[in-house]
């Protein structure tokens, strides 16, 4: 019998991994199968940090948006009549819905700078998802901070840098240590790609939940004004409309995916412009830890299980905030828009995407 797929995202209360927890939400809700999902928070009360993940996760349509304008016309009184109605029942609709997710959504407290609260989550994934019945099908492990963007050696601060290894490079191996095991192995018996329509996904361009407070869960990897010329990838317009054409349908790799956030900056050939020392080198860890688990994996999982370092572009979150004003605004992208290109990413071939890792 194939075996149960599930999906983890660490942290998911701000950033990009709050609208990746969100965007994922949504996405695996039109396939045929359910496909629960733990995510994680600093936060005391998972309770709260899962009720802002959920909250308003399904916007309003533009139909039931009244403007003065409408409201003004005596041609749309009948209009104005039914509107009660309508928006009644799409309410219903949305309560439903955010029933049925509410049912495959987990939150559970992690802070990769405390292994035992890493562990405490490791148990309950395997509570929740045993392994002869299930595996891992996508970690996103996301933790990372930008405490001290220096220019000169001069500037290195000691215990900022070794913050930053601690969040950037050993929160990735602790949440490794603890979650790797859950990945299939040569033997699972991976389930048939499930498919959904590629509906075009609107999201209300909300502001952070923010529940987690502190550096330590800030998920996002600002550049910075100092990097230079960015990669073709992020010269894509945020937000540009695709291309107009009959949905398509989507199909789930039938391999599993170890996803470690790093940073265009990590890259030791593509430093053109040095300063972040300590950034840097803790990313060019997050590189070389993601390049040994999938030499791991590749071993133990043959086929059936891949690990990648993934650079999102600049992220208009707390992390690069202090660097928005020296990035092109074509350049600069919402976490929604970074997390639709992070499931676009994971959804590609995987033998493309071993290309962007072996190229680290």
């Amino acid at each position: 019998m194939p075996s149960t797929p599930w999906i983890f995202i660490c942290p998911s209360s701000r950033g990009i991994g709050n609208a990746l927890t969100r965007h994922v939400l949504r996405c695996t809700a039109r396939l045929p199968t359910s496909i629960p999902i733990l995510a994680t928070t600093r936060h005391v009360d998972p309770g709260a940090a899962k009720a802002a993940l959920l909250r308003d996760i399904f916007p309003m349509s533009s139909s039931s948006v009244l403007t003065s304008s409408t409201q003004s016309s005596s041609s749309s009184k009948g209009n104005l009549q039914r509107l009660p109605n309508k928006q009644k029942q799409q309410q219903q609709q949305q309560k439903r819905q955010r029933e049925e997710l509410s049912k495959r959504l987990f939150v559970v407290r992690c802070d990769v700078t405390d292994e035992s609260t890493v562990a405490s989550a490791a148990e309950e994934a395997r509570r929740l998802f045993p392994g002869d019945t299930h595996h891992l099908h996508l970690a996103c492990v996301l933790p990372g901070v930008l405490l001290n963007p220096e220019k000169s050696p001069a500037q290195v601060d000691a215990d900022a840098a070794l913050q930053s290894f601690r969040v950037n490079a050993v929160g990735q191996m602790l949440v490794a240590k603890h979650f790797f095991g859950f990945l299939p192995r040569r033997a699972t018996a991976m389930p048939a790609g499930y498919e959904w329509d590629d509906e075009v996904d609107e999201e209300e361009d909300d502001d952070e939940d923010g529940y987690d407070g502190g550096e330590g869960e800030d998920d996002d990897e600002g550049l910075g004004e100092e990097e230079e010329e960015e990669d073709e990838a992020e010269e894509e317009v945020r937000g540009k409309p695709k291309e107009e054409a009959a949905p398509a349908a989507l199909r789930l790799p039938q391999h599993a995916t170890w996803l470690s956030m790093s940073a265009r900056v990590g890259s030791t050939t593509d430093n053109r412009s040095g300063g972040w020392f300590s950034y840097r080198a803790s990313k060019a860890a997050v590189n070389s830890i993601t390049r040994s688990l999938d030499v791991q994996l590749r071993a133990r999982a043959g086929d059936n299980a891949m690990a990648v370092a993934y650079h999102p572009g600049t992220v208009k979150t707390d992390l690069s905030r202090d660097f928005w004003g020296g990035v092109p605004e074509e350049r600069l992208f919402s976490p929604e828009y970074a997390a639709e290109r992070l499931v676009d990413v994971w959804l590609w071939k995987g033998h493309a995407i071993l290309a962007l890792l072996q190229s680290l």
